[in-house]
């Protein structure tokens, strides 16, 4: 068919998301329509094969097939990382997490496609890596 990737956002109630392809480069907007009778299955990480079309707002997805039998959705998180910690009010100890360039790309992605749906695949893709890239010369990710 084409390019291997993974959902990395799914909106069910507005029905789209993006999908990370495996080679890197621009994440590519997918409907769910792409996904058929299988639509309600969707969930962050599952791999899927697809083909790319140029769409009025970025790439888009032309034709799609799911590479992984349906499964419980479950966080992705590499094997070799540390535990998350949350921040709770009062600690002070000036010490934060450093995320995976990985981890942090998807954060980023999360919270621009859920505070700004109307930004498009390149959009989001030129201000991740900007604030990726502002984040490393800081030490908030990793090298």
């Amino acid at each position: 068919m084409g390019s291997v990737g993974k959902v990395i956002r799914f909106d069910e109630v507005r029905g789209y998301g993006f999908i990370a392809p495996s080679r890197g480069g621009d994440d590519i907007f997918v409907h769910a329509n792409d996904f058929g009778e299988q639509r309600h299955l969707v969930h962050p990480g599952m791999r899927v094969e697809y083909e790319v079309e140029a769409g009025d707002r970025g790439l888009k997805v032309a034709s799609l097939r799911i590479l992984e039998p349906v499964a419980v959705p479950r966080p992705e998180r590499a094997p070799d990382a540390a535990p998350t910690r949350t921040a709770q009010a009062g600690d002070d100890d000036g010490m934060c997490d450093v995320l995976s360039p990985r981890e942090f790309t998807s954060e980023v992605t999360e919270l621009l496609i859920e505070r700004v749906p109307t930004l498009t695949a390149a959009q989001v893709s030129t201000i991740r890596q900007s604030l990726v890239d502002h984040a490393r010369s800081h030490g908030w990710v990793e090298s």
